[in-house]
């Protein structure tokens, strides 16, 4: 009878290893196959800049409603983004706000790393350094809109409404902000109803009209606009 060799144990070390290669080079070509059947998944495109003052102001507008929503995206937040704009930026627009804590542009219109151009002082009140970096967004980033932003119980509008009415000596550097809102509470001091709140959009009409007034900002749509703090909404003023 021909003999047959005897088999070795599957426990020997040389036996084991021999399986374990063995095993692994079938899982790797079977995950390969299934990877290359599957069908390819990318990541969705990124929205356009918006190029017009008109696109720019309905990409907040989106993005504000998001907010208000509390269904805020948090667009551009990631690594990929933050190296995208490392070397440069293309912010779409200028928001000019007040410097209130609860009004940051970036979360109110759910935009994020490299999207805006944000300027902020005390009651958006104008001074030279301010014109400048609203220049600089305009002619050297050449960025389509310019948005001045008042909101509701607004307090320098507050303090300046409460100088016009005791004739109190404001303090310091504050009296820089009253003299560049006065101007705003005094001419709706007559209207019914909440004098903050007609000045807060008396102001934010007033300084847009100053920006668009100057040669400086042609270039770009220049609008105001109203935050509600109760809401999250923002509204466009005529």
């Amino acid at each position: 009878m021909p003999t047959t060799a005897p088999r070795r144990p599957l426990s020997s070390p040389a036996n084991r290893r021999a399986f374990l290669t063995a095993t692994a080079a079938t899982v790797l070509t079977s995950a390969t196959a299934v990877a290359s059947a599957a069908p390819a998944t990318t990541r969705p495109a990124a929205a356009a800049r918006p190029t017009t003052g008109e696109a720019a102001l309905a990409t907040l507008l989106e993005g504000n409603r998001r907010w208000a929503k509390i269904r805020s995206q948090h667009p551009h937040e990631d690594r990929a983004r933050r190296i995208e704009v490392a070397h440069e930026q293309h912010p779409f627009a200028v928001v000019l706000s007040c410097v209130d804590s609860r009004v940051p542009p970036e979360l109110v219109f759910d935009q994020g790393l490299g999207d805006l151009l944000c300027i902020r002082t005390a009651g958006e009140v104008l001074d030279e350094a301010v014109l400048g970096s609203i220049q600089y967004g305009v002619a050297e980033l050449h960025i389509p809109l310019v948005l001045v932003l008042g909101h509701e119980r607004c307090g320098a509008v507050a303090a300046t409404i409460e100088q016009l009415r005791t004739g109190k000596e404001v303090p310091g550097h504050i009296a820089r902000l009253v003299e560049g809102i006065g101007p705003s509470a005094w001419a709706c001091r007559d209207e019914p109803g909440d004098w903050v709140d007609h000045t807060v959009a008396a102001h934010a009409e007033r300084m847009r009209d100053a920006l668009r007034a100057d040669v400086a900002f042609r270039p770009a749509t220049v609008v105001a606009a109203r935050y509600d703090l109760d809401s999250g909404r923002v509204r466009v003023l005529r």
